[in-house]
């Protein structure tokens, strides 16, 4: 297997990362001005700290959203290898979601999709 092609392309791609460096180190503006290194949001200076503290329930939002959305990317591509797949793909299918709706079940259990701060749990 040539593996020189491979090392062309590396070689110019790290001399143009390294031409593009140089140049705006080279061409860049150097100036150091009392609002040059404050933070600036569309006009209005900022105030208090950056680090906000969030509430879990922003967290559990993301997580559901990341694994149901998995969920429905492998469902859309099941369903259109349905044919190809047959009955295989059929069951394998339904022990996919049979697994999620036992995590489902497991996480209500839990309390995890409780909303109130004082959410029980198990022992």
């Amino acid at each position: 297997m040539d593996l020189w092609p491979l090392a062309v392309y590396l070689v110019i791609v790290s001399m143009l990362v390294v031409a593009m460096l140089g140049l705006s180190f080279v061409l860049g503006q150097r100036h150091h001005d009392r609002a040059t290194d404050s933070p600036y949001e569309s006009g209005i200076l900022s105030q208090g700290s950056a680090r906000v503290r969030l509430s879990a329930k922003f967290y559990l939002v993301a997580m559901f959203f990341v694994i149901f959305d998995l969920e429905a990317v492998f469902l859309f591509a099941w369903a259109i290898s349905v044919r190809e797949t047959g009955w295989t793909g059929y069951a394998e299918a339904s022990l996919f979601i049979a697994v999620l709706l036992a995590a489902l079940a497991y996480l209500w259990r839990v309390g995890a999709l409780d909303w109130r701060q004082g959410g029980r749990t198990v022992s």
